[in-house]
């Protein structure tokens, strides 16, 4: 994959703010079966102990015991699909971001505070939880180093051009083309100013 410079990103970041801020839709579902290996999938089962079924997220949690409250708070990675269209050209190098949801949302900690709910599909429900989703050395391997300080720049943090994470609450079979509505929102991140 062609790694984008700054200079290619920075010019749409009006297109990435205009993202629907109440009904959006799912573009792309992709599961990880195994490391290195990602499945861009026509429909997926979301299932509170699974995650995403057949994505290894539970299994790589049982292999290093890591089924703890935090990592379940994680069993869902959720990115907005106008980034990572700007990232890559096709479903199969977007999937290399590592994410299993990709939505057209705007998925601002502004718009989905953690505790916020997701309707995706007919049945599922997804919560946003509180832990950050940064890019990684594996992000950085596939998109560049740019890219990567692109989404982790103040703006690009409060607006999650990474993604965000998240966990299933209700299960659901869920496709390409669904809706994905916010159910409701959780409370916003107290600031604080010190004098």
């Amino acid at each position: 994959m062609d790694h984008r410079p700054l200079s290619a990103l920075e010019p749409h970041l009006d297109h990435l703010r205009s993202a629907p801020r109440d009904v959006g839709v799912l573009a792309l579902v992709v599961r990880r079966p195994g490391p290195r290996k990602r499945e861009v999938v026509t429909a997926g089962e979301l299932h509170p102990d699974h995650g995403l079924v057949g994505d290894d997220w539970a299994a790589r949690g049982r292999r290093r015991g890591k089924m703890t409250a935090s990592y379940v708070a994680r069993s869902i990675t959720v990115m907005g699909h106008r980034m990572v269209s700007l990232l890559a050209d096709t479903d199969e190098d977007r999937a290399w971001a590592g994410d299993q949801l990709y939505v057209d949302l705007d998925l601002s900690v502004t718009n989905l505070p953690p505790g916020s709910r997701l309707a995706v599909g007919e049945s599922a429900v997804v919560e946003v939880t509180k832990y950050p989703h940064t890019g990684c050395a594996k992000f950085v391997e596939r998109y560049g180093e740019e890219a990567t300080r692109f989404v982790n720049t103040d703006e690009g943090r409060a607006l999650r051009l990474r993604g965000m994470n998240g966990r299933v609450v209700t299960p659901g079979t869920v496709r390409p083309g669904d809706p994905v509505r916010v159910l409701s929102r959780g409370e916003p991140p107290i600031s604080v100013s010190l004098p």
